[in-house]
């Protein structure tokens, strides 16, 4: 049993819904712990330093989570004050492994929830992960000073969140709801324990209050003298110089640099390797350091096929740690090479099966909430992941890396329960203007989805939850926009598995489907522009079986969109006018993906995404259709989950 805690570290995961301010508060702890020093104080360090990705950038959200580290001697600290170590979760459901790993290496939560937002599903479902694994939680709202907050009324809306996820587990109400509540303004700063009036700054000069509340609930690292090293690899890095690094909390025992250790892998053997590095973070950097003990966040190097969920123990009593488990996958794209006609002519060399299929087995040692199966073709494979964000990341990070690839319309990943056929089910959180809620409801209803709760918080804006099969989300977002005029929100997390609803038709309309090879031009758009909305510009190199627009009928439709004016000698009243051409619809990865139907795919290249049919002369796609005519009543084809 512990015996012992260090109380100059607190271990402490920053987790919530999307956008209500994690990496902003860290930013915020980095600044006033003094992390920016000289140069970087002057010159002014970026906002959201932890999201260092370009795609975290761009998107503005965190994708992969990370820990930084400061050092507090304000209110609250022990003499010589206290080394925080701060990881940086998530947001999105889609990225739950990140969370899942995250929490294994803390000992407390800090929970952000918007003071206008209040709790969304995100929050959910990050709130269930941390009182899973039984840990403290200290909320945080944050945003009080947004002109439409509603203090009082988030505050008991979490409060009846806790209660919600508790009924039935068992756990004691009394000791879960007596968490401490610090209101703060990250972009500003500042905290407070009293509650501001709403739309109000803390009367808090900095985040003092919320750093000693951190310190007084979030218990130090407890640890037993005589037990032997265990360090749990919960994330992976690389280094230029070092290579792979693995990321551990050391959960007993001493670490050294130049030690003989016992990795215990995944299929149980044991083997000795030897730290050749052992890295701390401080503030932003990872510094060299000799040894580690009970408690502190680490890398360690030297070891290059080490993955994640393995134990870094000693070889003369060696004592693994269980392997990190995470929530089952969801949805499901099968990814392959690129097979249209245009393939290789943007100038990548990463256009083989055997290049592709190193890329997607590279992923799965850092990713462990994917999986990767086989299909009935050896230059396609089939990959499952939480939801479409995290695959449509996978697929642009390999673009951006110079991957040509041909990726299909996302899946459900269904499953047998009891001889019954179950799908995936999500909890759908919607907010919208008052004046559009009868088309989103009709929107959703025929998407199968059901009501559970309606609130009108009397601001012109209405809050609906519902349980909608994931598949009915498929191209729901693009839908939901069109519907509010740009102004409605939603948010959906996974709910469970549930019976198959029936059949559901996600897109009312049919594509504009090129009928030869050739130059789109504007003679030809300017007449096409009538029958839809098209997605290419006058020049675009088109190809047979590629989808130039969107029909505004129901059915696809060949179009030959490289149609020129034929030139004469005989002048005409007509042959000066104008063509005035509609501008195209871009689409971006995401929304190509949604875009597709069964027959259809994504060609993707460093250079662009084309939407195009799976199969690609208009011949055999006829005769395909008249065979599916024949064929009998439909059914789910989706693979089913193992």
């Amino acid at each position: 049993m512990p015996t012992r805690t260090r109380d100059d570290l607190r271990n402490v995961a920053i987790v919530a819904h999307v956008d209500h301010g994690k990496t902003t508060l860290v930013d915020a702890m980095l600044w006033q712990s003094g992390a920016f020093r000289g140069g970087q104080a002057h010159q002014g360090a970026p906002e959201r330093v932890l999201d260092s990705l370009d795609l975290e950038r761009e998107k503005g959200i965190t994708i992969l989570a990370k820990n930084t580290a400061v050092h507090w001697t304000g209110p609250g600290a022990p003499p010589g004050g206290v080394t925080l170590n701060i990881v940086d979760t998530p947001g999105h459901a889609d990225f739950g492994g990140e969370v899942e790993r995250g929490l294994s290496m803390v000992d407390g939560v800090v929970l952000l929830v918007d003071a206008s937002e209040g709790p969304l599903p995100q929050t959910r479902f990050v709130l269930r992960k941390t009182l899973a694994a039984h840990l403290p939680v200290v909320l945080v709202i944050n945003k009080v000073d947004r002109t439409d907050a509603r203090i009082a009324d988030v505050v008991d809306d979490t409060y009846a969140l806790f209660m919600d996820l508790i009924d039935g587990t068992g756990y004691d109400p009394d000791t879960v709801l007596g968490f401490p509540i610090v209101y703060a303004s990250a972009r500003a700063g500042r905290s407070s324990l009293t509650r501001p009036p709403d739309g109000g700054l803390p009367d808090g000069g900095d985040l003092g209050p919320l750093m000693r509340t951190i310190i007084e609930t979030v218990p130090p690292p407890s640890y037993d003298d005589d037990a032997p090293l265990q360090a749990h690899v919960t994330n992976l890095d690389a280094s230029p110089f070092l290579g792979r690094l693995a990321l551990c909390r050391v959960r007993s025992g001493t670490i050294r640099r130049g030690q003989q250790v016992a990795w215990a892998r995944r299929d149980g053997s044991l083997e000795r390797v030897k730290v050749s590095e052992l890295l701390m973070t401080e503030g932003l950097e990872r510094v060299s350091t000799e040894q580690a003990g009970p408690g502190d966040i680490i890398a360690v190097a030297g070891i290059p096929e080490i993955t994640i969920g393995e134990t870094l123990t000693d070889p003369d009593d060696p004592r693994p740690l269980p392997l990190i488990t995470v929530d089952e996958p969801a949805i499901s794209i099968t990814i392959g090479t690129n097979t249209s006609p245009m393939a290789g002519r943007a100038g990548s060399t990463k256009v083989t099966a055997r290049l592709i299929s190193d890329r997607l087995q590279r992923e799965l040692v850092g990713n462990v909430s994917i999986r990767l199966l086989p299909t009935d073709r050896p230059d396609a494979w089939e990959v499952q992941g939480r939801g479409e964000l995290a695959l449509a990341i996978l697929v642009e990070t390999m673009r951006r890396e110079g991957f040509e690839l041909t990726v299909g319309k996302p899946q459900v990943v269904t499953r047998m329960v009891d001889g019954t056929l179950h799908e995936p089910v999500e909890q759908l959180t919607v907010d919208c203007p008052e004046e559009h809620l009868g088309p989103v409801t009709q929107l959703l209803a025929s998407r199968r989805a059901r009501m559970t709760q309606m609130i009108n918080h009397g601001t012109g804006w209405v809050r609906m939850e519902y349980l909608v099969p994931a598949r009915g989300l498929i191209g729901f977002r693009t839908e939901f926009l069109t519907a509010t005029r740009g102004t409605g929100v939603a948010h959906h997390v996974f709910e469970g598995y549930q019976p198959w609803a029936g059949e559901l038709r996600t897109r009312a309309t049919g594509s504009l489907v090129a009928d030869r090879a050739g130059t789109a031009s504007s003679y030809a758009m300017f007449s096409l522009q009538e029958r839809g909305s098209l997605f290419v510009e006058p020049g675009t190199e088109v190809y047979e079986g590629m989808i130039v627009g969107e029909s505004a009928r129901g059915e696809d439709l060949d179009v030959n969109i490289t149609k020129e004016r034929k030139l004469t000698n005989m002048r005409s009243s007509t042959a000066e006018e104008l063509e005035r051409l509609v501008p195209p619809r871009r689409l971006s990865l995401e929304q190509c993906l949604e875009f597709c139907r069964d027959d259809e795919c994504v060609e993707v290249t460093p250079v662009a995404a084309r939407l195009r049919k799976t199969v690609l002369p208009a011949i055999d796609r006829e005769k395909l259709r008249a065979r599916a005519r024949t064929r009998t009543p439909w059914e789910p084809s989706s693979r089913l989950a193992p």
